[in-house]
């Protein structure tokens, strides 16, 4: 069994406007863009990361923004909602504000006993704000968000799947322990993580499967403290029988990836070196960053990236 996870890294989901994302995380829910980059695949389209003061693992969501994406059509074999950690009793001041940012989707709920605020963002992403108790993570503070409200970074995720057995098998492999039931829903928790501790699994056997589009996670990664850590997992993932790809060097870790039994992409990132490896932690998110291969048509590929705010 694995025992180095120490929670979520990161959640990376598309999107199909660069401005309106932007504009989403830092002014509505209230992130700081920790790093503006571009997809190391296609340095057309941007990459950009939002999370607290510094882009601590467990903190971070990022985005590809493609211009003009099809939405993606929500069901089985993927991440169903992405959640966040906010201190308890804030979830009123969270519908009061998405409600007058015009946020779509806002349902109140409660699971497993903790109350829960589903809401869209712009491509009709699926997110929840879940009240914690005790969350010791330092926020990211904007106007008109305080210390009691802002978001503490990942709760967990849920993921939608025909069939949970074979991931279930999975989390445990990565030491995950199975905490809780409710309904068709079975939550796993890692144990002395970083916070962004819980997987929920929802057995949803007669529906569809997604198509990934804009709106959709790409693909959810796990956090391991440095490449030693990382090295033990990949070697213990394939000596299980998964098909893991050579390590990949993203400038900000070092990421693994695999595909799960559902067909959910899982990544294994680094928690080294950071976002601050080539911007000081006071200017985090504010210049174009491009991987070295890019640096010679830097020219080019800025004029091809509409602006953003700051």
């Amino acid at each position: 069994m694995i025992k180095d996870i120490k929670g979520l890294h990161h959640v990376t989901s598309m999107a199909s406007d660069a401005q309106e994302n932007n504009r989403f995380f830092t002014d509505v829910l209230g992130f700081r863009r920790v790093k503006k980059t571009v997809n190391f695949d296609d340095p057309s389209v941007y990459h950009l990361y939002y999370g607290d003061e510094k882009g601590t693992p467990g903190t971070v969501m990022t985005y590809f923004p493609f211009s003009h994406m099809m939405t993606g059509r929500p069901g089985v074999g993927e991440v169903g909602e992405t959640q966040f950690s906010v201190p308890k009793g804030s979830l009123a001041f969270w519908k009061d504000r998405l409600i007058a940012y015009g946020v779509g989707g806002i349902q109140a709920d409660a699971t497993f006993g903790v109350e829960r605020l589903r809401f869209a963002g712009p491509d009709g992403d699926r997110l929840a704000l879940i009240e914690t108790v005790d969350d010791a993570r330092a926020p990211w503070l904007v106007d008109g968000i305080s210390e009691e409200e802002a978001i503490r970074g990942f709760s967990g995720a849920r993921f939608n799947l025909h069939d949970t057995a074979a991931t279930e098998e999975l989390l445990r492999f990565m030491g995950y322990e199975r905490t809780e039931v409710e309904g068709d829903v079975t939550r796993f928790t890692t144990p002395g993580g970083n916070g962004a501790a819980t997987i929920d699994l929802v057995a949803l056997p007669q529906t569809p499967f997604a198509r990934q589009g804009a709106g959709s996670v790409h693909h959810i990664a796990f956090a391991v403290e440095n490449r030693e850590k990382q090295l033990e997992v990949r070697k213990a993932l394939m000596d299980t029988g998964y098909q893991v790809t050579p390590v990949i060097d993203r400038d900000y870790f070092w990421a693994i990836y695999f595909r799960t039994p559902g067909g959910i992409l899982f990544e294994i990132a680094t928690n080294e070196p950071g976002f601050d490896r080539d911007e000081d932690t006071a200017h985090l998110g504010e210049a174009l960053k491009l991987p070295t291969r890019y640096e010679p048509f830097r020219e080019k590929i800025e004029a091809g990236l509409e602006p953003l705010a700051a």
